[in-house]
């Protein structure tokens, strides 16, 4: 999983700060109430986003509970509770996560990836009906993708990313896809997975050609076969040129929704947090012995 959409902390309130890990917190125990335990080792902030952005186009009033959790037994967090916005991103990070390892055991057939997919796939199955329509997108477009990526034809990087780019938009869209907004929170979501698709692959473009792994950064503008430095170095501009315009056009269409909640936390995480995100990466690269400097759970 990804789990790049995060906030800026240092420009963020603390009441923001709080606000953000309730929501986390509330989708950790979201996933272990309606998917069981083993759902939440693939938790991740773009999923958190997912369901801010949402509830914040609700009305209602959180409920919260302050607890222990496995994570943090001895302090209590606050937690978002009963919130439907919450439990849809639950349920999408865990279907997300099943179609990944399935992809992961057909390229690898790795048994392991196998057991786990068996497992969530009975919680994506047995869910409500009104969810079979997100599944069935995302096993269409995700096989899209992934036959780009796998294909030995020349494909542009608007092209491969427009799969997982519009996989995105549906997803955010489809929660409200009755309101008048939808097509906002589409072109949002449409936006920030061209980010997201593009991010991931700079932030794995190193370790992908040492190891001669696909990366759509590579597979789109690499054909002298360049090595790394050279590589890097003649495409970085690039790179950072269509990660600013889709964070752009992401918080354009931020702008345009009626949001009722939020507002400040939301702004913060895509006006800030996107580009502090780039710039960690990209002092990243240019560091070759540095390692991770996140996690999922920093």
């Amino acid at each position: 999983m990804f789990g790049y959409v995060m906030p800026c902390k240092m420009e963020l309130k603390m009441k923001d700060y709080e606000k953000f890990k309730a929501y986390y917190c509330g989708l950790c125990l979201s996933l272990k109430n309606n998917f069981g335990n083993l759902s939440r080792f693939a938790l991740n902030y773009d999923m958190t986003f997912l369901s801010i952005l949402l509830d914040s186009l609700d009305e209602s009033k959180n409920k919260y509970v302050r607890n222990g959790c496995i994570a943090h037994p001895l302090r209590k967090q606050h937690k978002i509770i009963q919130n439907k916005a919450i439990d849809y991103a639950a349920f999408c990070n865990t279907a997300l996560t099943y179609f990944k390892l399935i992809d992961d055991y057909n390229d690898n057939n790795s048994i392991h990836s196998k057991i786990l997919a068996m497992f969530l796939k009975k919680y994506i199955k047995t869910s409500s009906n009104n969810m079979n329509p997100v599944v069935e997108y995302m096993d269409i477009k995700l096989k899209e993708l992934y036959d780009l990526e796998k294909s030995s034809d020349y494909v542009s990087i608007d092209e491969i990313g427009d799969k997982f780019a519009d996989l995105t938009g549906y997803i955010i869209s489809y929660y409200y896809k009755d309101k008048d907004f939808k097509e906002g929170l589409y072109n949002l979501g449409y936006n920030l997975g061209r980010w997201i698709y593009i991010i991931d692959a700079y932030d794995d473009l190193q370790e992908d050609m040492e190891k001669s792994k696909f990366n759509a950064l590579n597979k789109a503008f690499n054909s002298e076969n360049l090595p790394y430095d050279k590589f890097l170095e003649e495409i970085r501009e690039r790179i950072e040129f269509n990660l600013i315009m889709s964070a752009d056009s992401t918080v354009k269409a931020l702008n345009n929704l009626p949001l009722v909640k939020n507002e400040e936390l939301l702004s913060n995480i895509l006006q800030l947090g996107l580009m502090e995100k780039m710039e960690k990466i990209k002092l990243r690269s240019e560091d070759k012995n540095e390692k991770s400097i996140w996690s999922v759970r920093n």
